[in-house]
């Protein structure tokens, strides 16, 4: 258990909570994390995304003399956090390439004069001689490593420069440092202490639990098809579709627009200026729909993304969870859905055995796409079970996942696994699924005539079955281990030696009843509704928040959350001190914006009062 925070340092953090960022309460262990900071420990956080990360060493940067120096991946990622930062009235910068000479300068000078609080900074430019130098000669309260899983070298987002900051306490010495994750296993917490040189860093681990996100896993028919049906209903609402190429990215984005979504593709094949573009109107708009390879989304802080779709499978449980973590960050009910299919997991081996890494490099690859696999196939709680490949333990099952709202039916496939398998094995281990279910089903194709594949024993043994009812025997065999598509010979379908013990009759395989029918998701959950009454004033807040964002140049949420929209509509503060009481507003936000949302309600209630005639009308 970490130690009680010293109370003088509990009281300044409280204080700080309250008037800066306006809140009443820390949440799970950032108090603790905050008090360990500021008192010259070193920290490792893993918190899931939205659990509040970034307060963890602004906090302490603000109660310790000096600067807090913050360690930062992305550029899009430095200036959103700074940008949200100068809202609440804390004097923050960056330090990165999209800077002229100018603004570059101005930074450096303001640094060396400490009028800057917190800096953020990437790791290749920090490493630098020149930066560490200068950089040792100020006063550092604080250092804070944030995306600490990319120094992990068995991780899904692995960056060579996070090796280089294990120097850091070499040019910070008694300088606290903390490293922050959302997405860590044992195995990456045991790399990220010992590869960030944390010596003596106290370890703190939040839930990773996302319970407002909804995840939902469907057999790969027509995506499209699938897309549209999960979409429905969700035009106006903030999303990301993942697609794992960059033509599919354009095709989706395309077909989106053409549905009524302003929708807008996302992948490293687009020039800078396009891609900037399309993240600035991600995020200062409302509605806008990304189709993104994964180059999109690290570090993206959009509170309102109602939904992460899936149409390809992700490389592994740990981006598959970093993902979807993009949606909900703000706490209200989101979606995080996925379809897949045996092409997806020919794909993702093809991936992994072209590259040029090292053989046990390549077997960590797989074994971390067998333990996705296993969990889109699983027919328990989805929540419990990515929640265990973490190191979580959870009893209850979780009555927000697909497989909880309506339980998977099972049949015993035994017989049909021998009768594939067999299938497999008669036609000599070099073809793929599409073959061999032709075969199975007795469909003479002009391959299976120029292969006599017509003439063997496998022949029409499987007509019983439709296509896509084998495919999901196929892609079920596959997770359990009985077969494997050699990416060597364009994805042939070879057996393993767990195929023997099903020959054998020594188990019994109890599938997935996959559903095919147009309704692979549960029903929607209202996500953003307000009563009909309200509506007026929602419409008002909403539209006084664009014109200020629009004013100030910034993102909507950074003017207010959804969330504290909807205080301020179930409330009706008419005074400053009622505005401040509630959540997300501090001092620096209600001196900028709360008169202009004090006038929009006042003006509200001014409309909707009634005169004495039209009372008297109303009675008679």
């Amino acid at each position: 258990m970490p130690a009680a925070p010293n109370v003088d340092v509990r009281t300044k953090a409280q204080d700080i909570l309250q008037k800066t960022f306006g809140f009443e309460q820390f949440r799970g262990h950032q108090q603790a994390i905050i008090a360990a900071v500021t008192e010259g420990k070193n920290a490792l956080v893993l918190m899931p995304t939205g659990g509040g990360k970034s307060m963890c060493y602004q906090i302490p940067s603000l109660i310790r003399s000096g600067m807090g120096l913050v360690v930062s991946p992305l550029i899009a990622l430095m200036q959103d956090q700074v940008a949200a930062l100068q809202q609440l009235g804390i004097r923050a910068a960056f330090l990165n390439s999209s800077l002229s000479l100018t603004e570059r300068r101005e930074v450096t000078e303001s640094l060396n004069r400490g009028e800057i609080d917190i800096v953020y900074i990437a790791p290749e430019r920090l490493m630098q001689d020149g930066t560490l130098q200068w950089l040792s000669q100020l006063s550092i309260s604080a250092i804070a490593i944030d995306e600490a899983h990319c120094v992990s070298q068995w991780g899904h987002d692995f960056r060579k420069d996070y090796l280089l900051l294990g120097q850091l306490p070499r040019f910070f010495p008694g300088v606290p440092r903390i490293a922050l994750t959302a997405t860590a296993t044992e195995v990456s917490r045991r790399e990220i202490l010992e590869n960030l040189a944390l010596d003596g860093a106290e370890v703190f681990i939040e839930s990773f639990d996302r319970p407002n996100i909804r995840y939902t896993v469907a057999p790969k028919s027509d995506s499209k098809a699938q897309l549209r049906l999960f979409l429905a209903g969700m035009h106006g609402m903030s999303g990301i579709v993942y697609c794992l190429s960059r033509k599919k990215v354009e095709a989706t984005a395309r077909w989106l627009v053409d549905s009524g979504f302003k929708a807008l593709p996302y992948h490293a094949g687009l020039d800078d200026q396009s891609r900037t573009e399309h993240q600035k109107r991600f995020l200062a708009e409302d509605g806008i729909v990304i189709v993104a390879t994964i180059a999109f989304g690290m570090g993206i802080d959009k509170p309102d993304v109602r939904f992460v779709a899936h149409l390809d499978l992700p490389g592994s449980m740990e981006s598959y969870y970093q993902e979807t973590g993009r949606a909900g960050r703000d706490g209200e009910p989101a979606e995080a859905w996925m379809v897949y299919g045996l092409q997806d997991v020919v794909q993702r081996n093809r991936m992994i055995e072209s590259g040029d890494s090292s053989d046990e490099f390549k077997q960590h690859e797989r074994s971390k796409l067998d333990a996705l696999l296993g969990w889109c196939e699983s027919t328990g709680c989805r929540r419990k079970t990515l929640l265990s490949y973490f190191g979580e333990k959870r009893d209850s099952r979780c009555g927000n996942c697909d497989t909880c709202l309506k339980p998977v039916k099972t049949w015993d496939a035994t017989v049909d696994c021998q009768r594939f398998l067999s299938c497999v094995y008669r036609t000599g281990q070099r073809f793929g699924a599409a073959h061999l279910i032709d075969v199975l089903r007795g469909k003479s194709s002009d391959k299976v005539v120029q292969y006599g594949h017509d003439k063997i024993s496998t022949w029409q043994i499987g007509e019983h079955l439709n296509q896509n009812e084998w495919r999901s025997v196929v892609r079920q065999l596959i997770v359990g281990g009985f077969l494997f598509p050699d990416p060597g010979a364009f994805g042939a379908l070879k057996l393993t030696n767990q195929a023997r013990k099903v020959f054998r009759n020594e188990i019994t395989l109890n599938f997935r009843l996959d559903s095919f029918e147009k309704t692979p998701t549960p029903k929607k959950r209202s996500i953003q509704s307000v009563d009909s009454d309200d509506e007026p004033l929602w419409v008002a807040l909403k539209d006084k928040r664009s014109s200020l964002a629009a004013e100030y140049g910034i993102p909507p949420y950074m003017v207010f959350h959804d969330r504290t929209l909807r205080e301020m509509l179930h409330s009706r503060p008419s005074r400053e001190s009622e505005l401040l009481a509630i959540s997300g507003i501090g001092e620096a936000k209600l001196k900028k914006f709360g008169a202009e949302f004090l006038a929009t309600i006042r003006r509200y209630a001014e409309s909707t009062q009634l005169t004495p005639d039209s009372e008297s009308d109303v009675e008679s």
